[in-house]
């Protein structure tokens, strides 16, 4: 609002009187030079228009998909010794599985050895010190070897044994490892054979049959001799699965001798 009155012809206190009249019905201003109508619509203010984007005529390029396999191809090609291998490993990004385990569970025992153990994966306590079979399942793969006056202490290459997994990596839970982890990670497997260059391979439980022979069914493939990586292969019975089925001990010591045998024979 707006005030009218010619306060120059008033005296001090009606102008005043008018004023406080004034302000108690809402006037903010005095006078305007111009008349103002405050009941009328206020104009809408145009809004911005927005800059059009420059046409373009190619289309967007898709992105080719990330190959982690191949990836893991590429990475292993340079590596030529066991720390090589295994900066190689750490440096693989492309397994979620990394992302969830404490340690990089690479491998134990004599490099020069024979025999080269394979396993599945590691469990909590693999993970936790960051070497292969060490827990109960550990102590019995030792217990095996012992039988047949082997193990991954032993100084002699011809007595010793020397051990890895198929995946470097707990998976969460113990799962078994899934399909695409162990082809992601298996170029990592086979140079790590042909670096150790083993005179035989020893494949423990179901996953690493699957994983080298490209067969699962490890109750039937027990105690079979195959071939792999240029090497004789002879599956046998987990120790976790001799831990549940001790029943199964029975086959695993015929497995021992037949190992013994072999190595005997090519000596």
């Amino acid at each position: 609002m707006e005030s009218g009155f010619d306060t120059q012809a008033l005296d001090y206190h009606t102008a005043r009187a008018l004023l406080e009249w004034q302000v108690e019905l809402g006037a903010t201003e005095a006078i305007l030079d111009a008349p103002f109508n405050r009941y009328e619509a206020p104009k809408e203010t145009p809004k911005a228009k927005k800059a059009a984007r420059p046409p373009t005529d190619a289309p967007a390029v898709p992105q080719p998909a990330l190959d982690p396999v191949a990836e893991a191809k590429s990475a292993v090609k340079p590596v030529k010794t066991l720390e090589e291998l295994r900066g190689a490993m750490h440096a693989f990004e492309h397994c979620q599985l990394k992302k969830g385990a404490r340690n990089l569970v690479f491998s134990d025992g004599n490099p020069a050895a024979r025999v080269m153990i394979i396993g599945e994966a590691p469990g909590r306590e693999e993970d936790r010190i960051g070497k292969p079979f060490v827990g109960p399942a550990g102590q019995l793969l030792d217990r095996m070897f012992e039988a047949i006056d082997m193990g991954r202490e032993v100084p002699l290459s011809k007595d010793a044994i020397y051990i890895t997994n198929v995946l470097p990596w707990r998976p969460p839970q113990n799962r078994d490892p899934k399909p695409d982890e162990i082809a992601m990670l298996k170029p990592f497997l086979e140079r790590h054979v042909e670096i150790v260059a083993p005179d035989v391979i020893v494949l423990m439980g179901n996953i690493s049959c699957m994983a080298v022979l490209d067969k699962k069914g490890i109750t039937r493939l027990r105690g079979q001799w195959h071939e792999a990586f240029g090497k004789p292969v002879l599956p046998m019975f987990h120790p976790a699965y001799l831990l549940r089925q001790p029943h199964a001990k029975r086959e695993a010591w015929a497995d021992l001798l037949s190992l013994k045998s072999k190595l005997e024979e090519d000596v």
